[in-house]
């Protein structure tokens, strides 16, 4: 692939040890009418790091959607801590660690930074479900592909 098509594609932020950044910009769409980011668009900051989490470790939404057996996520719980208003043109860093993979239930950490400054916080658990809804044990391609980012044993 040529440097010219690399440069069109969106960076997927990249890992230090088992932590993935992924840098966000704010737009003028992201405000409300104060000119700080809306409340629910941290909710979109923290599902394009997990995403990239998963499409930078190898194994991407649409790679589990086109296996044999298709596999998929949902957010069965999601508790944000707003600490610092994100505002116009701040460059932003969402940080993302997947800690727990236990049967078919996903426990993820990230935060929102500006600098060194913390202006939210999330603990998210989700669900590996077939394409009907029913749970189910993540495919073993994933399991290989997160280990070595997860908590060890017992350290959840």
């Amino acid at each position: 692939m040529s440097s010219t098509a690399n440069a069109t594609q969106p960076s997927a932020g990249w890992f230090e040890g088992r932590v993935h950044f992924l840098p966000v910009r704010v737009y003028y769409e992201d405000t409300d009418f104060t000119g700080v980011v809306y409340h629910a668009n941290y909710v979109r900051y923290f599902e394009r790091g997990r995403s990239d989490f998963l499409r930078l470790s190898g194994v991407g939404h649409a790679d589990l959607l086109d296996r044999p057996d298709p596999a998929a996520f949902v957010v069965t719980r999601l508790t944000i801590d707003f600490k610092r208003p994100g505002k116009i043109d701040d460059a932003l860093l969402v940080r993302t660690t997947y800690d727990v993979f236990k049967g078919a239930k996903l426990e993820v950490t990230q935060s929102l930074l500006r600098g060194e400054t913390v202006l939210a916080t999330a603990d998210v658990h989700a669900a590996c479900i077939h394409l009907d809804g029913r749970p189910r044990r993540p495919p073993s391609v994933l399991m290989e592909k997160l280990g070595s980012f997860l908590l060890p044993t017992g350290q959840a």
